[in-house]
């Protein structure tokens, strides 16, 4: 397994926005897939949005257009930038990493919590 490192979640203000951190400890080898996921208290969790290893974008529809997620290779890092966010929206957000080949990983999650 993967530790990873979620940061960057917090406070905001409705229609604000914010850009939670995914870190992985060391380059990847091989293919995978990062995404995003948010739980609320009581409620599955859901995909948000994921990329590739080849920086291709995926999306959950509930979200188009309103998340953006990115990555840093240098960095060994995701980056999610959800815009207009809204209260219903506060959840905790888990990172999770899926190779092709090996272990899965989640993050321990980063809350987001939207209010005025």
């Amino acid at each position: 397994q993967v530790q990873l490192v979620e940061s960057g979640g917090g406070l905001v203000q409705p229609g604000g926005s914010l850009t939670p951190s995914c870190a992985a400890p060391r380059t990847i080898v091989g293919l995978y897939v990062m995404g995003w996921y948010r739980q609320a208290p009581g409620k599955q969790r859901d995909l948000v949005a994921m990329i590739t290893s080849g920086d291709t974008t995926n999306y959950a529809d509930s979200v188009k257009g309103r998340i953006t997620i990115s990555r840093d290779h240098a960095k060994n890092t995701v980056y999610l930038q959800p815009n207009s966010l809204k209260p219903e929206k506060s959840a905790r957000y888990y990172c999770n990493l899926r190779p092709t080949l090996g272990t899965e990983s989640w993050g321990q999650g980063t809350q987001v919590t939207v209010s005025s």
